[in-house]
């Protein structure tokens, strides 16, 4: 197969989150890197504009991965900046209880407020970060003030990396889900990717595919095809897997990796969200201004596993959660202007696994154990009285849930048996395969993960410095 001529210092595979905050910190101490993504390497003037382009274009798939029983549909970017592109930019550090839990899961003593601290600082001092001005948040956020205030409970305003939104012009974020056409959103092609081709010392190649990777004699191979269908093979030092927890554990599993790894594939999160519509008499245009201002910042909630977040989707995306067919489902697409919806995303227990079939197929195995089940009717009955509470004439449950940030498969520990990464960001038995994005998360945290990403890339990147220096 033809080969790179290049030597790297590191491969990085896949452009999401976390890749490009590794690379950005390696490459500004003289490291040459190469960056492997599947996805299309788009910018503001070319993402698409129509939503079915964006599903098809942006994400594995064709727009959605179904489990095994096709009950969670599952969203994963295929782009490169991965979810920072068709994310609404949410940023949160992780609480006591997410820290304590991974600390307490998986025996690593940095999961803690005062060691993680200076990783988050380090990755808010390299973004703007800002909240939705009060001026401009739109009917849906409204509904959900009025919501939380109706039924006495706490919330508050969401943290979001983005610059100059410039709402005043009638820009709508809803359109961010296919990426931000005036560069408003601080999507890492915009912040770590920028930074690190502005070094000399990185390469950046989209639209290939992993396929396989092995560690021979201290050097790292990655064999996989572009989307013309060539075969490439590079080689470097050292391999970081950013492919995301489906991603990197299909590409360990393709590679024979299970047999030294035995929980490769195994504790898979997702935060399974469902979406609730309520229907008003007036117009509530939730698909106008800015996407998400509130999330949910009650207690009670945090101790049931569930957060609720104001939000919404574009028309095809509504569609696929309305029951019903023909003529009924019409007609209550047709009020989609007078739509609320309400989100409850719940902090999962049961973890699922990654495998994959003779032919590399891989298989989501993915289900709600009666806790979790619970945990989401406790969710759905809550967003029920808000709606209730405001006058929506007609409440209705979305037909299935959605996994949207997706966790595990690598996980993160001191006990090769029962984990896959070790604490200093190694797959365990090698020495120059780390990985560093939420594939490595222990278990489900209940809180946006992205900050979180990116923090502990910026950590894993320092250890990767010293070791291969």
């Amino acid at each position: 197969m033809p080969s790179s001529q290049q030597n790297y210092d590191m491969i990085i595979i896949g452009a999401g989150c976390s890749g490009p905050n590794v690379a950005r910190q390696l490459c500004q101490q003289g490291m040459k890197v190469l960056m492997l993504e599947a996805g299309e390497n788009l910018n503001r003037h070319t993402y698409p504009t129509k939503e079915i382009d964006a599903n098809s274009r942006l994400y594995w798939g064709g727009g959605i991965e179904l489990n095994t029983n096709a009950a969670l549909g599952i969203l994963r970017p295929k782009v490169v900046g991965g979810g920072t592109i068709v994310n609404q930019a949410l940023v949160d550090r992780f609480d006591d209880l997410a820290l304590d839990s991974w600390r307490e899961t998986s025996g690593v003593s940095f999961f803690n407020q005062k060691e993680m601290a200076p990783w988050y600082d380090e990755v808010e001092e390299s973004l703007t970060i800002q909240e939705i001005p009060e001026k401009y948040r739109n009917g849906n956020a409204q509904i959900f003030a009025q919501g939380f205030k109706a039924c006495n409970h706490e919330l508050a305003p969401l943290k979001r990396a983005q610059k100059d939104c410039r709402f005043e012009e009638g820009n709508d974020c809803i359109e961010c889900l296919a990426g931000c056409r005036i560069d408003s959103k601080q999507s890492t092609p915009l912040t770590a990717i920028k930074a690190a081709q502005a070094t000399g010392n990185f390469t950046l190649v989209s639209n290939f595919e992993v396929e396989t990777v092995q560690s021979k004699s201290g050097v790292v191979y990655v064999d996989g095809r572009n989307n013309l269908g060539q075969v490439f093979r590079y080689r470097a030092q050292a391999l970081t897997l950013a492919a995301g927890a489906i991603g990197n554990s299909k590409i360990l599993l393709r590679s024979g990796f299970k047999e030294h790894l035995p929980a490769l594939g195994e504790n898979f999160y997702c935060h399974p969200q469902s979406m609730v519509l309520g229907l008003y008499e007036q117009e509530i245009n939730a698909h106008k201004g800015p996407l998400q201002s509130f999330k949910s910042n009650d207690a009670t909630f945090r101790a049931n596993s569930f957060k609720l977040e104001n939000v919404f989707a574009p028309p095809v995306a509504i569609s696929m959660l309305v029951p019903g067919l023909g003529k009924a489902h019409a007609d209550v697409m047709k009020k989609i202007t007078h739509m609320a919806c309400i989100e409850v995303a719940i902090r999962d227990t049961q973890p699922g696994r990654i495998t994959i079939n003779k032919k590399g197929r891989h298989f989501i195995h993915k289900t709600l154990n009666e806790q979790d089940q619970n945990t989401q009717d406790k969710g759905l009955r809550t967003i029920h009285k808000m709606f209730e509470a405001t006058g929506a004439k007609k409440i209705i449950n979305g037909d299935f849930a959605i996994g949207l940030h997706l966790m595990g498969g690598l996980n993160m520990g001191i006990d090769p048996r029962r984990s896959v990464v070790g604490p200093d960001f190694r797959v365990h038995g090698y020495s120059n395969i780390y990985s560093a994005d939420s594939s490595i998360f222990p278990n489900a945290p209940g809180i946006n993960p992205s900050l979180t990403i990116m923090a502990l890339s910026r950590k894993a990147a320092h250890e990767m410095t010293r070791s291969l220096s």
